[in-house]
């Protein structure tokens, strides 16, 4: 076996989840601390209009990019099931395959991001004296598109193989470049919003750069030959089989998302800053949840691709029990320390209400959506992507957004919007609970 990659179908199962988990979990702490400094940096030293600005393009930069990410999930899981079986051909198949698609959908997405901005914007109520910042922010992170997917794609791929350290070493090089022109960029050249902007799009650039030399230079399985990069249409099927209703799914979160946003646009640029500010923070609940819900789809899907059924059942109970407690902890302490964290980004007192206030509101209830997440990575490893899809488009979007419409209505109230969230999250949860109880996500053995 060579070193880089790991086969994870024998062995300590704790030690494996774990050890897979760690480095994917260090690398979203790095990604996710450049991003939160983009919001401290843009706050502090452009203002609060630019952090509402940055804040309100997440939620469409979450659409867009959770879409393609999720194809790319597919694609980790077909690997995965043919490395398990020890089917080298068809891995390498599959990667260059995977690669391929990369290079199309970041295309695509650069081209969607950059020409339709406005109009995007526009659709989610973006306020009119937040519009231009939040344009110009939007067009110039796009413009970083086929970097970021590539990366991800390269990234799903080492994952898929029991590698995620490497990613982890280039999202570290990356995140320590975008703080150095973050801090250049805003604070000493004063480039405002789009200094910002441009610092994200020159770190993707590393981290892209990064994945793919370690790609087409690396002597393990995955190691990739330009004149191989081709759409292997059974592969095509294959990965677009696996990863569409994953896409679906992080489409659906990010439909509501941005439903969630144009409700909170409804209210002031005061709402759109604290609650951006809480989201930043948010993210820190989402390191455990991410990086074992990525560990348990390798580990389900290695396993399941080896037909090692009962450890495939012994690794979802402790990866889900693992990542529950994670977030969970990560929501006390957030819950406790609120108004600290969220005057990082401000100190005008109202928008640090609003922050406090969902924060309050949420942080105690990350362990049902901890759960949600680690139960829908268990599924897609063992091929039921179509199950976390149809949960999450009922309950994370029909009814979140049929229930913040009539509720709005009703009475205007922006705590309505922040009780939706732990509502939802309980719905799939218990969706979720009974389906694992039941057994069928292991009924019947499905490989790419």
């Amino acid at each position: 076996m060579a070193q880089s990659s790991v086969l994870m179908t024998e062995g300590s199962i704790p030690k494996q989840i774990v050890t897979f988990a760690f480095p994917v979990f260090m690398g979203n702490l790095f990604q996710q601390l450049y991003n939160t400094v983009d919001s401290l940096i843009v706050g502090n030293f452009v203002g609060d209009q630019a952090l509402a600005a940055v804040s309100t393009s997440s939620s469409f930069i979450f659409l867009i990019v959770g879409l393609i990410y999720g194809i790319f999930a597919g694609a980790g899981v077909v690997i995965a099931q043919f490395y398990g079986a020890g089917d080298n051909r068809n891995v390498r198949r599959a990667i260059h395959t995977t690669v391929g698609l990369g290079v199309i959908a970041g295309l695509i997405v650069m081209f969607v991001g950059v020409v339709f901005s406005p109009d995007i914007l526009r659709l989610i109520d973006t306020p009119e004296n937040v519009l231009p910042m939040s344009t110009i922010y939007f067009r110039i992170y796009f413009c970083g598109s086929l970097f970021s997917v590539m990366y991800n794609a390269g990234s799903g791929i080492f994952q898929a193989v029991g590698d995620s350290r490497h990613p982890l070493y280039y999202l570290i090089a990356s995140s320590i470049v975008n703080v150095i022109l973050d801090l250049l960029f805003v604070a000493v050249f004063d480039f405002g919003i789009a200094g910002a902007a441009v610092a994200t799009v020159l770190s993707q650039l590393v981290s892209c750069g990064l994945i793919v030399w370690k790609l087409l230079t690396g002597q393990d399985v995955y190691r990739v030959s330009i004149r191989e990069i081709r759409l292997h249409m059974d592969m095509v099927k294959s990965i677009l089989r696996m990863g569409i209703p994953s896409g679906i799914q992080n489409g659906v979160i990010g439909f509501a998302n941005i439903v969630v946003q144009a409700n909170i646009n409804s209210f002031t640029d005061v709402a759109m800053a604290g609650c951006g500010a809480y989201f930043k923070l948010e993210g820190f609940a989402f390191l455990p949840v991410t990086s074992f819900s990525l560990a348990l789809t390798t580990f389900i899907g290695q396993n399941i691709g080896a037909n090692r059924i009962d450890r495939a059942k012994k690794g979802a109970r402790f990866g889900i029990g693992a990542c529950v407690l994670g977030a969970e902890l990560i929501g006390v302490a957030l819950f406790i320390f609120a108004p600290t964290l969220v005057g990082l980004f401000t100190d005008t007192s109202e928008v640090v209400a609003f922050g406090v206030k969902q924060a309050r509101t949420e942080a105690l209830f990350y362990f049902f959506l901890s759960f949600s997440h680690a139960a829908a990575g268990v599924m897609r490893g063992a091929g039921k992507a179509f199950v976390p899809m149809l949960v999450m488009l009922l309950c994370w979007c029909l009814f979140r957004v049929s229930f913040l419409t009539l509720m709005l209505a009703r009475w205007h109230d922006i705590r309505i919007i922040f009780c939706t969230y732990p509502l939802t999250w309980t719905m799939s949860s218990v969706i979720f609970g009974i389906y694992l109880i039941s057994g069928k996500w292991l009924r019947r053995k499905e490989r790419a």
